[in-house]
């Protein structure tokens, strides 16, 4: 780990990010990129230049991607890695980590979260506020679970998929990547194919 951290991302989320960050108290120095010219700062903190910057940066600077959006976060990290960029995980002071729960780099757990026992999260993921996940969960890379979502023991969740503010996922079920979850669905039976999920139980939009 290093003395300074970068946020790709000045907007909600990277605010979000940068916050979680700072109550970490793990760098000394925090700044943003972020490619939109008229965000100079976000939370205090200086936007020092555009996304394409960050090359110059790598030597002394840990780097998180701190963007919304799987798909864009996952170009970004993966470029990042191939360039041999320190990307460290974040996780709110507040949240509740089990033991033998493994989490990869890029991934941010925020406030009120529960991870249960022997949950795996793969890199760049979002476990967003107040989201719970039991034992045993396999949540595949950038993966985004939303606000208040609820995860039963083990779930897996495939690579890319996004579960909708509030949704439910009961026990045993297997979520296939690429993959959407409408707000406040129910998942009660696996998903083996990708498209849209919604409903009270969960079913495909045509």
């Amino acid at each position: 780990m290093k003395e300074k951290l970068l946020i790709i991302g000045a907007s909600g989320h990277g605010k979000v990010v940068a916050d979680i960050a700072l109550k970490m108290n793990k760098w000394p120095s925090i700044a943003f990129l972020d490619d939109d010219q008229n965000i100079k700062s976000s939370l205090g903190k200086e936007v020092i230049g555009t996304i394409n910057d960050v090359f110059k940066y790598l030597d002394n600077w840990d780097v998180f991607v701190g963007v919304g959006n799987n798909s864009m976060r996952e170009k970004i990290q993966d470029k990042l890695e191939t360039e041999g960029a320190s990307i460290p995980i974040l996780i709110h002071p507040n949240a509740v980590i089990g033991k033998h729960v493994e989490i990869a780099g890029g991934t941010v757990v925020m406030a009120g979260v529960v991870i249960n026992c022997c949950t795996e999260i793969g890199k760049g993921c979002i476990i967003n506020t107040g989201a719970s996940l039991d034992h045993d969960n396999l949540i595949g890379n950038y993966v985004h679970v939303s606000p208040g979502t609820h995860l039963a023991g083990t779930v897996t969740v495939g690579q890319g998929s996004w579960l909708g503010i509030g949704s439910i996922v009961s026990n045993n079920v297997k979520i296939a990547s690429g993959c959407k979850v409408g707000a406040g669905a129910v998942v009660i039976k696996d998903i083996s194919e990708i498209g849209i999920y919604v409903g009270i139980p969960a079913r495909k939009l045509e």
